[in-house]
């Protein structure tokens, strides 16, 4: 998995691509918790280039997805999401 951070005047874009598994989930949920840390709370995810991901990975986008709501101070948007990824958040209830 590979991760790369662009700061933009109101968000930040996250760009995942490769997989997000039980391996790799804690490497997202650090990216996360890093921009949260640094004050960034509003988040776009391009999964554009993301093949895979796992429970592991959907556990950490609702972590992060929290922490950037907590006290009404920011939102995490999923964006490019893959067709089956975005079968698998529907049916789960993430969206």
């Amino acid at each position: 998995m590979e991760i790369t951070t662009k700061h933009y005047k109101h968000c930040d874009l996250l760009s995942i691509k490769g997989k997000v598994d039980s391996y790799t989930a804690p490497d997202l949920s650090k990216a996360i918790e890093m921009l949260n840390h640094d004050g960034q709370f509003k988040i776009v995810f391009d999964m554009g280039e993301l093949e895979y991901m796992s429970s592991a990975g959907f556990r950490a986008l609702l972590i992060g997805q929290r922490n950037c709501k907590r006290y009404n101070r920011g939102e995490m948007v999923l964006a490019a999401v893959p067709k089956r990824i975005m079968e698998a958040l529907e049916l789960t209830g993430f969206t």
